[in-house]
């Protein structure tokens, strides 16, 4: 991937067509700014489907590494996967 551009919300509205080409056959992302501000990243839809499947990945792994250690030192005052997943889903949102 190569480094990102940065281009205000004015310049994509008046680009959009090349900041997604620029995302899809040049895989370089577009951070947009509003009021000078970073709001949001264009990437094309490839890497973003591999970036969730990597997410989804790692913390699942995590979460399995601590089953593992909750497991390992024992049940009391610990939690299932399912209620552990949803604390940190919680905490996210």
């Amino acid at each position: 991937m190569s480094e990102p551009v940065i281009a205000s919300m004015a310049e994509v509205r008046s680009h959009l067509a090349d900041v997604l080409d620029r995302a899809r056959q040049d895989e370089t992302p577009t951070i947009i700014t509003r009021r000078g501000r970073e709001e949001a990243v264009v990437i094309d839809v490839r890497e973003y489907r591999r970036l969730s499947r990597l997410a989804e990945e790692v913390e699942e792994a995590w979460l399995n590494r601590l089953a593992d250690e909750a497991e390992a030192e024992g049940l009391e005052g610990s939690v299932s996967l399912e209620e552990m997943a949803a604390l940190l889903r919680e905490r996210r949102d």
